[in-house]
């Protein structure tokens, strides 16, 4: 890439200033965060910038619930840097172009951000730091936001994983266990004059205007990095001793509740890992299985990621391309509005999509069979539900929620059976006994009162053979997997 002159135009600062710009994105914290302790040992001023991006080719634009998230995060960091004596620099439009501009008028010389995995993403990143080392600056990039980056776990023949359990064992296998998380520094270089332009966040609009209908996402959640480490601390005294046995449990708080800070880097997988680690020395063996499957969990969130790397449109193209065949058919918009308002006559999984519209959120054994009967029950293609979550979930993650879609459709990695369809009456008699969780969110309806609820929109039973029917005439064919996308690793 050719470099013009004005490229490299002088800011007017003076030349013992060798600014750094430290690029934000999904790690919206001050501790354990590579990129901004990088720039800190360089000792020189420095540039924290923000960047909404929603025109970069292939950027995919935030749903509404992860913009109200981003908003609160944003504000809680902004105002954790000033309290370290910096502040953050606000922009919109495409990155190169915003990048490319900041470091003309800061006159920085270096350029630190933590990478990021799907592959519009990586595009993006490969052509700043090609811009920025042609221009003859500094551009580094480090591994923040996963356990283990995905071109360094591979098969024996080489190849990625594409089923979690070998997936698993070879990380657990690895013989330098999760590095030690980074300390938040106690102060940051002197900064810049405030003359730098910066949005203002209000400008951005990530707040619903009217109606506003985030009540219950405020009621429920409290977003920033400090939030995150009290929900971790909350997770580890009071939940992780009953994770193993009640984690499917929906009325019951006992998942982490951790997806979210994770999805926005309020939190680090390290700072985790080592939190739960620290417990192991005086854990007995009931703890160690608690943590274990936690971990696990941890685990799945990793492998998602992995997917995402090898296979960068798992959020609209089937895995198994066996089901590029599928006879989807156009959903009837009456059927799926019922099934996104929490209509359909099914008590869990009516209660499951007002959670979500409510909260942002739904628990992850519920979200299992709403996705279920969504794609088996009423035969509506998944990456129509993966687009509702991907727009009301807070924790919306780019690889978790489409990988998860897709294991549910079997059409995934290592996919659920196509001949499993949750049956929702039974996993509701199963992990809500009590009706605790329906109760929550269907207001007064009591399950053991048939006549108190309406009748389901479809027959479950016929649904289910249907589904069959459909599906195994696909899944007749040899399994098709696309090659993966081959990518160096990032430096």
């Amino acid at each position: 890439m050719s470099v013009k002159s004005s490229d490299r135009e002088s800011s007017g600062r003076p030349a013992t200033q060798s600014p750094s710009v430290v690029w934000l994105r999904d790690d919206l914290r001050v501790a354990d965060n590579p990129a901004l302790a990088a720039a800190v040992d360089r000792g020189q001023p420095i540039v924290f910038v923000y960047i909404w991006d929603e025109v970069s080719t292939g950027i995919r634009p935030l749903g509404g619930a992860s913009k109200w998230w981003l908003h609160h995060s944003l504000d809680r960091l902004s105002t954790r840097l000033t309290r370290l004596g910096s502040r953050l620099v606000l922009r919109r439009g495409a990155a190169h172009d915003v990048i490319r501009d900041l470091l003309r008028e800061t006159g920085a010389t270096a350029i630190y951000w933590n990478r990021r995995y799907g592959g519009a993403e990586r595009d993006v990143d490969a052509a700043i730091k090609e811009y920025a080392r042609a221009a003859g600056l500094e551009a580094h990039s480090f591994q923040a936001s996963l356990l283990v980056e995905p071109w360094t776990i591979r098969t024996g023949g080489g190849t990625p994983y594409t089923v979690f359990t070998p997936f698993w064992k070879a990380f657990l296998a690895r013989a330098e266990p999760p590095r030690a998380p980074l300390d938040a520094p106690k102060a940051l270089p002197a900064g810049l004059a405030d003359d730098i332009a910066s949005d203002r966040l209000d400008s951005w609009n990530l707040l619903p205007q009217h109606p506003d209908w985030s009540a219950g996402l405020a009621a429920r959640w409290n977003p920033g990095e400090q939030s995150a480490h009290d929900q971790l601390e909350r997770f580890v005294e009071a939940r992780l001793g009953r994770y193993a046995d009640e984690r499917d449990v929906p009325a019951e708080f006992v998942t982490s509740e951790l997806s979210p800070h994770l999805r926005f880097g309020e939190i680090s997988p390290f700072q985790i890992w080592h939190r739960v680690d620290q417990i192991r020395r005086t854990a007995n063996a009931e703890m160690s299985r608690n943590m274990s499957k936690f971990l696990a969990e941890v685990g799945w969130r990793e492998f998602s990621y992995n997917l995402l790397f090898h296979w960068p449109d798992i959020a609209t193209r089937n895995f198994d391309r066996r089901f590029d065949g599928f006879p989807w058919a156009p959903p009837d918009p009456q059927v799926l509005s019922a099934w996104q308002d929490g209509r359909t006559g099914v008590p869990l999984v009516d209660a499951g999509m007002r959670e979500l519209w409510q909260t942002g959120y739904m628990h992850n054994r519920v979200r299992m069979v709403a996705a279920s009967f969504l794609i088996k029950n009423l035969l509506i293609d998944w990456r129509i539900g993966e687009q509702w979550f991907w727009d009301t979930l807070v924790d919306a993650d780019p690889a978790s929620n489409a990988a998860s879609w897709q294991w549910v459709a079997g059409c995934g990695a290592d996919a659920a059976p196509y001949f499993r369809v949750f049956n929702p009456v039974l996993q509701a008699e199963k992990f809500d006994p009590k009706r605790l969780y329906l109760r929550r969110y269907l207001g007064a309806f009591d399950g053991a009162d048939a006549d108190a609820y309406p009748e389901p929109i479809v027959e479950l039973a016929n649904a289910r053979t249907r589904a069959l029917e459909a599906f195994a005439e696909v899944s007749s064919l040899p399994r098709d997997i696309a090659p993966p996308t081959e990518f160096g690793a990032q430096q």
